[in-house]
Order: C-alpha cells, then sequence, then structure tokens
C-alpha cells in the first residue's frame, strides 16, 4: 500500500471529501485544505509529496498559491497539479507559469483520477533517482540533481520542478537540438495533453533567471542550450 502524503486544496467541501475518499481509498495519506492560506500552512508541516491544487477560489487563488508555495525552500519541489474546470490555454500557461507540474481538469471520474495521481508520483520519482548522484555543467551553468540545485555564473538559481527538468534536458547535451516532441514526452509525459505554448512560457522563464541568449530556438523544430 502506498505511504504517499497528498495535500488537496480546493474551496468547495464536496470535492474535497470525494477526492479525498478515494485517494485514502487507494492507500495514499491525504490532508484536505479549504483556502490557499490554509494550504500553505499545512503543506509546511505535512509536507505532502503531491499538492492537488483548485485554481479558482476566492481570496487567494491558485496561481497565487502556488507561487508562493514555490517560494518556500522546503516546499521547491513537491509535485503541484491543478484542478480546474478550465480548459483554456491561457489558464494552462499561467498555471505553469506559476511552477506547476499538471493539470486535472474537473470533473474527472476516480479511476481516472487515481491513475494520473499514480502517473504524476511515478514521474516525480523516477525523475528523481535517474538524477540522484548527477552534475551536469555546460556552459556557465552546473545542475545538482540530487540537491535540485542550479548555479549561473556562480550564483544560485531557484527553478520549480518543470523549468529544472527542462534546463537539465537542454545542459544534457549543449549545442544538440530538441525537438518540442522530445521536450513535451520527457518533461510533461505523453498522457498530458497541454497547449502549444507551455514549452515557450518554460523556455521564457529559463532565459528570464539565465540570459537571453543562453538558449536557442530552432525555428519549426525546438531548441538548443548554448551556455
Amino acid at each position: 500500500m502506498s505511504t504517499k502524503k497528498i495535500l488537496l486544496v480546493d474551496d468547495e467541501s464536496d470535492i474535497l471529501d470525494f477526492i479525498s475518499y478515494n485517494l485514502e481509498a487507494s492507500g495514499y495519506t491525504v490532508k484536505v485544505a479549504s483556502n490557499g492560506e490554509e494550504g500553505i500552512s499545512i503543506a509546511k508541516e505535512f509536507l505532502p509529496d503531491l499538492i492537488l491544487l483548485d485554481m479558482m477560489m476566492p481570496e487567494m487563488d491558485g496561481i497565487e498559491t502556488c507561487e508562493k508555495i514555490r517560494e518556500n525552500e522546503a516546499l521547491k519541489s513537491v509535485l503541484i497539479a491543478f484542478l480546474t474546470a478550465r480548459g483554456e490555454d491561457y489558464s494552462q500557461i499561467a498555471g505553469f507559469d506559476a511552477g506547476a507540474d499538471d493539470y486535472i481538469l474537473k470533473p474527472i471520474k476516480p479511476k481516472v483520477l487515481v491513475s494520473r495521481v499514480k502517473a504524476l508520483l511515478k514521474r516525480g520519482c523516477i525523475s528523481n533517482e535517474e538524477g540522484s548522484e548527477s552534475i551536469i555543467k555546460a556552459g556557465r551553468v552546473e545542475i545538482n540533481t540530487k540537491h535540485h540545485s542550479v548555479l549561473f555564473d556562480g550564483s544560485e538559481v531557484v527553478l520549480p520542478r518543470k523549468e529544472f527538468k527542462l534546463l537539465s534536458l537542454l545542459c544534457s547535451d549543449p549545442g544538440a537540438v530538441h525537438t518540442r516532441e522530445e521536450i513535451m514526452d520527457k518533461i510533461w509525459g505523453a498522457e498530458v495533453v497541454v497547449g502549444d505554448r507551455t514549452i515557450d512560457v518554460h523556455i521564457r522563464k529559463l532565459r528570464e533567471k539565465l540570459d537571453e541568449d543562453s538558449i536557442k530556438t530552432v525555428k519549426g523544430v525546438g531548441y538548443k542550450f548554448l551556455g
């Protein structure tokens, strides 16, 4: 039976009851919060493996909550998936821009929900295991995958999980062109359906944090790291 910990943040009590029941029935340890502030407070003590976060909440919405979670050193690597009834590209982009790892549309059937959660946690474990002792050096960048840390010109750069994985992929073979299809498959997984602009958003964020010329766009193909 799984011992993975999941935090569910949603302002609708029926959603909290429905999702927590199905996750607990599948062996997960679940805690719930009814708003963003409460979610952040619980997350700091609970240290979940995955946070399921409602996008549309009063006072502090999911985007702001996600951003505040990512600012916490102990939570910067936790998996975060947004729960929302909105499927437009712009809301997906806003979610990924805030540091989310995935996007789950409501309503969702229990078996599908559990399957998505299982896939998310599995991808997170594989990512951690693959880079457990790895140091990647490329140009002015040094990546420690064990400690989830990045140095650029000797200064630390804090990256959320997806940006970290994307930079690690690009730096694993400097100068090589990584196609959009390869990036989507290795970073988001084949089962995740996102808008075409998702990769562009993450590339833009990396350029802002590193250097505008560090990542080159190969038109119609993909991207390559120049350092």
